[in-house]
């Protein structure tokens, strides 16, 4: 079939509305979300956020999720007439860029936006999955002016079947895909297992020989203090110990990304622009401290500490000897409540007398956050050695953790690993670390309003942006945002327009700005024509700081002019 052929059988494809999932692959399964709206000025009940302490499902019904009205089937049709338009200018070639040596961003005229690709874009037999459609989607998203998109590239699809054997399938034909249809690439060197985290719409485990190797010694994997294991990320308590087949999981991590580099060489700098190494669950740097998987967290819960393995333990054992205090090495608080408590229920997080601003607590929390500070480090050290003289930025995904901000220990934080309280600020520290080895912070949760959240919860994701914002500033590091979750409304882009700007006090001269923007997520519900047109006019506004009622008619006229060639190829295709 012609292109339009087979834009128009994607069009008339059957489909059957689900319920909203967080993320969801473009047609991944049978199951195609709802698309949803958001209503700035909705409030969540606070009976449904307040339970009895002892309960573990006292909490609101996902994670940090902005409210949603309205179901409809996703309609691509939409999604595909920006295809056929011939009055879509390309769009303008543009790098982000920082100063020499990871200074703060060149002022430029708008932020790049990107867009995450699906999660199983690859499938298990290293072909790509839903070719045509993928194709199509790029296709469409070039002409709406976006840069780039953003793939996960799976540590557990690629060296699947043994130690040092790489198949890079179905990555070589995306990257191809992405080059032929002039879009840039953000690679995600993806270390971690896909399932058990908000949106995760497939599951991808780690390789089976280091599933393996974890089954043989559980301490491998993250644990709780209730033994609970945790097979998302390799615990960083054995970073430098040969525990994988003779290797270390830095060396593995390492070997990885050299292959990569090795097999799309003569795409780095030019077609793949960015390296983001994955660092923890989700392929953010934290702890595994607020885990969906089997319904152990619930959001808003405070999560809970991981660091009861032996290797944790002995690491924690050293540094309390060192500090002279031995009485501390040999566990982790054991007042610091359960995954789905909230800080008030806890002896270890109460605002008044609580553990955390005790010396022991003290003692603990920094412990905690500088072994996972020193995690990054290890791992930045050898992608810069690995990828230098590439023409690759290498970034470094942040968790946008923003409930029960309005506390003053901010424990959902502190267990993630974020040393982040009422008297300390906990980002500093990792701006500062990135910009040592001149890695771009990207943080999530860019396009949430703090009035949108659950106010019991005292979620505050403006003022933790706002808090990031200012810290970056000072390390002079370059910024990069994400949505944490799927919208498409008018007040969501809006948001982003705004945060992106970096427009906050103590910005020396107001010339910052983010230096990329990246969209959550290629799906049918982003081509359902009122998400399309509100995508393109976004773009638009982002790629040109321009905002008014031009900018939407001519968004609105991009999406129309070619919707009749659209719709003449579906009805034929129908008959």
């Amino acid at each position: 079939m012609n292109l339009q052929q087979q834009i128009g059988a994607l069009s008339v494809t059957p489909m059957s509305a689900a319920p909203m999932s967080a993320e969801s692959g473009i047609f991944s399964g049978d199951k195609i979300p709802a698309t949803v709206s958001a209503s700035p000025g909705w409030r969540s009940p606070t009976a449904s956020l307040r339970c009895a302490t002892d309960t573990t499902d006292r909490v609101s019904t996902s994670p940090p999720l902005s409210p949603r009205i309205g179901v409809m089937l996703p309609d691509l049709s939409g999604a595909w007439q920006a295809l056929m338009t011939e009055e879509a200018a390309p769009a303008e070639v543009r790098e982000y860029k920082e100063e020499v040596g990871g200074g703060a961003q060149v002022k430029e005229k708008g932020v790049p936006v990107y867009v995450m690709m699906p999660l199983d874009s690859v499938t298990k037999g290293n072909a790509v999955s839903r070719r045509k459609a993928v194709n199509a989607s790029m296709q469409a998203l070039k002409s709406a002016g976006v840069e780039g998109v953003m793939m996960d590239v799976w540590w557990g699809l690629v060296e699947r079947e043994a130690p040092g054997e790489y198949n890079w399938g179905g990555y070589v034909e995306l990257m191809e895909m992405a080059k032929k249809n002039g879009l840039k690439v953000q690679a995600v060197m993806s270390f971690h297992q896909c399932g058990g985290n908000v949106g995760d719409s497939c599951t991808i485990p780690l390789p089976k020989w280091a599933v393996e190797e974890i089954d043989k010694d559980p301490a491998l994997a993250y644990t709780d203090q209730w033994g609970r294991r945790n097979y998302e990320y390799i615990s960083l308590g054995c970073d430098t110990l040969p525990v994988l087949k003779g290797r270390t999981p830095i060396q593995c991590y390492s070997d990885f990304m050299r292959s990569f580099r090795d097999r799309f060489e003569h795409l780095l700098g030019d077609t793949i622009v960015e390296i983001q190494v994955g660092m923890g669950p989700a392929g953010e740097l934290r702890y595994p401290s607020y885990p969906e998987q089997n319904g152990t967290w619930k959001f808003p819960g405070i999560g809970a500490f991981q660091c009861y393995d032996k290797y944790m333990l002995s690491h924690l054992k050293t540094a309390a000897e060192a500090a002279g205090k031995p009485e501390w090495g040999s566990t982790g608080p054991r007042d610091a409540g359960h995954y789905n408590n909230w800080p008030e229920d806890t002896n270890f997080f109460r605002k008044e007398g609580g553990g955390w601003n005790c010396p022991y607590g003290e003692f603990f929390l920094t412990w905690y956050s500088e072994m996972l500070l020193s995690h990054g480090e290890r791992i930045l050290s050898s992608v810069k050695s690995i990828f230098n003289n590439t023409g690759v930025k290498i970034s470094v995904k942040i968790a946008g953790i923003h409930w029960h901000y309005g506390t003053r220990s901010h424990a959902p934080e502190l267990t993630a690993g974020y040393y982040n309280t009422r008297f300390r600020d906990g980002y500093l520290p990792i701006a500062q670390m990135l910009a040592r080895h001149g890695a771009i912070f990207n943080f999530t949760c860019i396009e949430m309003r703090d009035h949108e959240q659950p106010q019991d919860a005292q979620c505050a994701p403006e003022k933790l942006v706002r808090q990031v914002a200012l810290a970056t500033g000072k390390a002079q590091v370059p910024l990069a945002g994400e949505n944490a979750l799927p919208r498409y409304d008018e007040f969501a882009h809006e948001q982003i327009l705004k945060a992106s700007c970096l427009d906050v006090d103590g910005n020396e001269g107001g010339e910052r700005e983010m230096c990329a923007f990246t969209y959550l997520r290629m799906t049918p519900d982003l081509f359902q024509p009122d998400n399309w047109r509100h995508f393109v006019a976004f773009v638009k506004k982002m790629n040109e700081r321009k905002n008014g009622e031009q900018v939407e008619r001519d968004a609105e006229h991009f999406v129309r002019v070619s919707q009749p060639l659209v719709q003449e190829a579906a009805v034929a295709l129908v008959h």
